[in-house]
């Protein structure tokens, strides 16, 4: 089959890939389109070491083969922690699942991703599409259930002062969710023609180098009871610190490669308080989706063999077209 696979070093298109087979349990899933995230960019620079398998963890595809005959044929997306469920895992146990210490992660840890054209999954990780939910909508159901995360750990209640910084592909879902909560919303952004598509959903601000960190051009400091950073890199943090209030919220979405610089004075003094949040809620993701409570911007989809210059693509999704 073809698929985008990397070695640890170098990605490659392969069309003689080895197709995979469904466990007990699984479901083989035919792919029809697969979404590129900033986490497959920084799998390529290291972000999960020994990682030498098929890349990917968006997609929506159809069922081939399944055990439940009922699924035979349905559309589906899915959820991309493999845990293990054994009784005597902590995690698994106590309703952590994706916190297992012995999962895998679809495209990320030691599981074949979804650039190919077939994948297997654990039945327990699909969600059925609705059919009024095209395909290039679906892809979007990832990134927007971790969008959701924010408000299921952490619920914001109208007027709050929220800070975004960043505006990416994950960060336009989180400016939605957040507009919709009532906050009093206000975006950071490095590049004014995304920031732009961005206006609806609260007031937009350019930062020209975020690298830089707090400056006297940031137009202000301490003033947002909860910060949201979703950059997809270090260099943002000492400015999100810096625009969280005193006991407020920093909460992170951005996962990249390296680590990152913290003033933990900061963090002590000020009596910060850090969330990360990940994974969401899959369900309620394609509820938003198919009652359409979600504005996206159009897909710009390339053939898998052209995985390079999708790759280096300033559109604002792309997909790998795998039908």
């Amino acid at each position: 089959m073809r698929a985008i696979h990397y070695d640890g070093a170098t990605a490659r298109y392969k069309d003689d890939y080895p197709e995979p087979t469904a466990g007990s349990g699984e479901a083989l899933i035919r792919i029809s389109l697969s979404a590129l995230c900033n986490t497959d960019r920084e799998v390529m620079r290291g972000y999960s070491p020994g990682f030498d398998n098929v890349m990917g963890h968006e997609f929506v595809g159809v069922v081939e083969q399944c055990a439940d005959e009922s699924l035979v044929g349905k559309r589906v997306v899915g959820g991309i922690n493999l845990s293990c469920f054994k009784p005597d895992c902590l995690y698994c146990s106590t309703g952590r699942s994706t916190h297992c210490l012995d999962r895998t992660v679809l495209g990320i840890i030691d599981k074949d991703g979804c650039f190919a054209d077939y994948i297997s999954l654990p039945v327990r990780l699909l969600h059925t599409v609705p059919d009024s939910v095209p395909d290039e909508a679906a892809i979007f159901t990832e990134p927007l259930a971790a969008a959701l995360r924010i408000v299921e750990q952490s619920p914001i209640a109208p007027d709050t002062p929220v800070a975004l910084v960043g505006d990416g592909r994950l960060a336009f879902m989180i400016a939605q969710v957040i507009a919709q909560t009532g906050a009093s919303l206000t975006i950071y952004g490095k590049n004014a023609a995304k920031l732009e598509i961005f206006s609806p959903f609260g007031n937009t601000c350019l930062i020209d180098k975020l690298e830089k960190g707090p400056s006297d051009a940031l137009p202000l400091r301490n003033t947002y009871e909860v910060v949201i950073d979703a950059t997809g890199s270090p260099d943002s943090l000492a400015t999100s610190i810096a625009l969280t209030r005193s006991e407020g919220l920093l909460i992170m979405k951005s996962t990249y490669t390296g680590k990152a610089e913290i003033d933990m004075s900061q963090v002590v003094v000020r009596e910060l308080t850090i969330r990360g949040s990940r994974c969401g809620p899959f369900d309620e993701a394609l509820r938003y989706l198919e009652r359409e409570l979600i504005s996206l911007p159009p897909v710009e989809i390339f053939a898998p063999q052209d995985f390079e210059e999708a790759f280096s693509s300033d559109a604002f999704k792309v997909a790998l077209d795998f039908c």
